[in-house]
């Protein structure tokens, strides 16, 4: 008792930190009571709130990039070429239960906080903003209703991970007794309504107006929590609650509290679906009052060709600072070098570029796996195993290119895998034979061993052959000796394409397809491709599939994790669809990146098989030391 007694104290008597994108150093605050008693010390504490975000664009503090099957990384790993191990070792299937990687339950250093701590610093703010002297009535509703949004976000990032989980609506006394300090697991309908409940308390009712639409003070409030952004977060948490992780599983039929309270339903609930489709359709009209619209790239005076410019306009939906597609992006990278958005991703997603200017700086380490490649469309739009006019069986068999291949050297011999594909697969992936469009030129990328993107020590190379092109700003300059120029850029934790692909997956489970495919078809003209309609009905084996409702899903969610490539997403994706037990088992394929030669180069090598069990490994475990600590949690299954 005296031991969560003590804890509970030094949480009340938390110390204020900064958050990076305002800028703001604070001061260490003695007491609550100091840390409201003007409108300066408050803001700090506003920003605080602010930093307990997970660190979106870290590829070592998330587990987006490296846990999954997106990217793969040799092994072992040098100390100097990355922060934690722990996402990768989640990827490798050592995650457990007593050290737990990536541990938003209790924190891990300054690179994975305790989102529950945040939680905490939410309920202070709220509980003390009204005694700030000199806050005008306006700003006090705004700061309330961007906290009551973290609240809602730092809840729903722990129940995505470790499903139904507690509700702290409020903090907890030091006098509290031991019984009210252990609070239990909830329902997961009972988290998702109160996550829900939360965010229509910062967009509705007495705070319809608090969040602004749009950021006008660009300079120092980019970041901040908007309307259309919390609207749109709604939208993602409710197509997850309706989708098959969470919308009765009968994986989790007996996972019961120690009261014998059932944490799932185990009887799918199609209202949810159309509780989620409303929530999309809400949001985008207000991201489209907002004037957020589809990234199309103007070159300016820079004159560029057709197929450069849709390349640029897939690649500067994400790397274009504050673009007309980003709903939300993420600025705050916190302690550690880098403490800039967006730095190490691109650092860790490039190849050398320019023989002439070899960085270390470029690692070149975040490598996309084979499986990835081929999942891009062909250049009809469709599939490469369902395209009637792409020769499938022979993608493994070596070509030559010719002046018509768009995007790739002239006269290289490569893989037919790498030919007429869909823009995006040029614009998102780099590999041996690629052109890598940059600002400052157009670098041709050669991966054989010992060439200028290829190995050439042990450490700091691409293990499958394959680059993130997407990731990488086209401003990014690599100088000798070890410096590089680049633009840093927010990292979008939503954008326009990905609301619009959440809708069109609920419509098409209330059965509206045909009011689905308008947003799939925004997406895939942006893309270069043609409608659905035409897609599967002229190229495809199956020309019928979009007609039917699991035909669509299929495609809707090939589109889904084609569009959202390499930001993050399909981590998630493949969870609430509860297929990674199947994607999650696959083996990972790599080039033969010690070839020296196109025939050596391109045989397929098997780099990993990954074991991905099943229901167990689609909830985080909560770790003994929790369970110890508060005897009311019962643990995950399987764990």
């Amino acid at each position: 008792m005296k031991l969560i007694r003590f804890f509970l104290l030094t949480v009340a008597l938390a110390t204020v930190a900064s958050c990076s994108f305002l800028d703001v150093v604070p001061d260490n605050i003695a007491t609550i009571d100091n840390a409201f008693n003007s409108r300066n010390e408050a803001e700090k504490f506003l920003f605080t709130c602010y930093s307990f975000l997970p660190k979106e664009d870290h590829p070592d503090a998330s587990p987006n990039f490296n846990a999954g099957d997106e990217f793969w990384i040799y092994w072992p790993i040098h100390d100097a070429d990355r922060y934690t191990l722990e996402p990768y070792n989640i990827a490798r299937g050592l995650q457990n239960k007593v050290t737990v990687n990536l541990n938003h339950w209790e924190g891990s250093g300054n690179l994975v906080p305790s989102l529950w701590q945040g939680i905490r610093n939410c309920n202070i703010l709220l509980e003390n903003v009204d005694k700030v002297p000199d806050l005008d009535p306006y700003m006090k509703s705004r700061w309330r209703a961007e906290v009551m949004f973290l609240k809602a976000y730092y809840h729903w990032y722990l129940f995505r991970m470790y499903g139904p989980i507690p509700i702290v609506d409020v903090n907890l006394p030091i006098s509290a007794t031991t019984d009210e300090v252990r609070i239990k697991r909830q329902p997961v309908d009972s988290v998702v309504n109160y996550i829900v409940g939360l965010i229509d308390g910062a967009t509705t009712g007495d705070h319809q107006d608090a969040l602004p639409t749009v950021i006008s003070n660009e300079a120092i409030e980019q970041g901040r929590i908007t309307r259309p952004a919390a609207l749109a977060i709604k939208a993602r948490v409710l197509v997850t609650a309706a989708s098959p992780l969470f919308n009765g599983n009968p994986d989790f039929a007996n996972f019961n509290d120690k009261e014998g309270v059932a944490l799932f339903n185990t009887t799918p609930d199609p209202a949810k679906w159309g509780r989620a489709a409303e929530a999309c359709r809400i949001a985008i009209a207000a991201c489209h009052d907002a004037n957020r619209e589809l990234y199309r790239f103007d070159g300016g005076v820079l004159a560029v060709d057709d197929a450069t410019r849709t390349e640029m306009s897939i690649r500067n939906a994400v790397c274009e600072p504050w673009n007309s597609e980003l709903i939300w992006g993420y600025t705050y990278s916190g302690a550690g070098d880098p403490a800039l958005p967006s730095k190490l991703v691109q650092l860790y997603a490039s190849p050398q570029l320019d023989p002439n200017n070899i960085s270390l700086n470029l690692r070149g380490q975040m490598a996309p796996t084979m499986k990835m490649a081929e999942l891009f469309y062909t250049k009809n739009g469709v599939p490469i195993e369902e395209d009637k006019e792409w020769d499938y069986s022979s993608r493994f068999d070596l070509r030559t290119t010719t002046a018509a291949d768009s995007m790739m050297q002239n006269g290289y011999t490569t893989v037919g895998l790498h030919f007429d594909r869909e823009p995006r697969f040029y614009a998102d992936l780099a590999f041996d034979g690629a052109e890598f469009f940059m600002k400052n030129g157009i670098w041709p990328i050669q991966n054989k061993s010992g060439q200028t993107s290829g190995i050439k020590q042990s450490r700091l190379y691409s293990i499958t052959g394959y680059y993130a092109k997407k990731l990488v700003n086209w401003n990014l300059i690599p100088y000798t000796g070890g410096f590089v120029a680049m633009e840093l850029y927010p990292w979008p934790i939503m954008r326009l394409a990905d609301l619009y692909l959440l809708y069109a997956e609920a419509l098409n489970e209330l059965g509206k397809s045909d009011e689905a495919l308008p947003y799939l078809d925004r997406i895939r003209d942006r893309a270069g491709l043609p409608t659905v309609q035409m897609a599967w009905s002229e190229h495809s084996k199956n020309p019928d599939k979009y007609t039917t409702q699991p035909g669509l899903r299929a495609i809707i969610r090939q589109e889904r994790l084609i569009e959202l490539a390499f930001e993050g997403s399909r981590f998630w994706d493949l969870r609430r669809w509860k297929q990674a037990v199947d994607e999650l088992n696959d083996p990972i394929y790599g080039w033969n990146i010690l070839g020296e030669d196109a025939a050596t180069y391109n045989r397929r090598v098997l780099l990993f098989q990954q074991r991905f069990v099943g229901p167990r490994d689609y909830l985080w475990p909560i770790s003994d030391n929790s369970l110890i600590v508060n005897p009311s949690l019962v643990q995950n299954p399987g764990w």
